[in-house]
């Protein structure tokens, strides 16, 4: 759902009457209000890309705290998101913005969430469409789709998304940290 005309006052009463659960999701864009109540289906999908990032990093050494959908704003801007889920990586006690936000997407017509998340100053978004993975890295004033990522440079998102279709959780990141280990031994 879109609200249009709606002020910054309209957008921080949302988030106030919400409170502290994480849905519905609001994401605010010059003016703008969509809300978004996730289905199961896109709460697993992102769930699983969260446990397997972390999966990665556990098995490759690196530092991050996860912080699911953190309300992100800027006033000035007039822009505020909510991620499906983020993460800071190395050991920042008190971050600013993710280094990494991850949306999963179901539609098309949304709010240009690339729109909010560089003047928020996000370094990384990975939009999840379709079984596929496309990180984009803010390279000045805007996001340039990559190959890899630039935030976890030695990850495979092919390989990675290639363990969405576990049927559980649990499986994904078993199978997911098997086939991590194999390549390690291997080199």
């Amino acid at each position: 759902m879109r609200l249009y005309p709606a002020t910054w006052a309209d957008y921080q009463r949302l988030l106030e009457i919400r409170g502290d659960r994480s849905a519905p999701r609001l994401t605010y864009l010059e003016g703008e209000i969509e809300i978004m109540s996730p289905s199961r289906r896109h709460e697993s999908i992102k769930s699983k890309i969260g446990h397997l990032v972390e999966v990665y990093c556990l098995e490759n050494g690196i530092e991050f705290n996860a912080y699911g959908s953190w309300t992100l704003e800027k006033k000035e801007e007039e822009r505020g998101a909510e991620p499906d889920e983020c993460y800071v990586f190395g050991d920042v006690s008190e971050p600013e913005r993710p280094d990494l936000a991850i949306e999963v997407v179901w539609t098309s017509g949304r709010i240009d969430k690339l729109k909010v998340y560089r003047a928020l100053g996000v370094r990384e978004v990975w939009y999840w469409r379709q079984g596929r993975i496309q990180p984009f890295v803010l390279r000045g004033s805007s996001y340039r789709p990559v190959a890899r990522s630039k935030a976890l440079p030695g990850l495979d998102l092919e390989q990675l998304a290639s363990f969405l279709d576990r049927p559980t959780a649990s499986r994904a990141i078993r199978d997911y940290r098997a086939a991590l280990r194999r390549r390690t031994r291997a080199t």
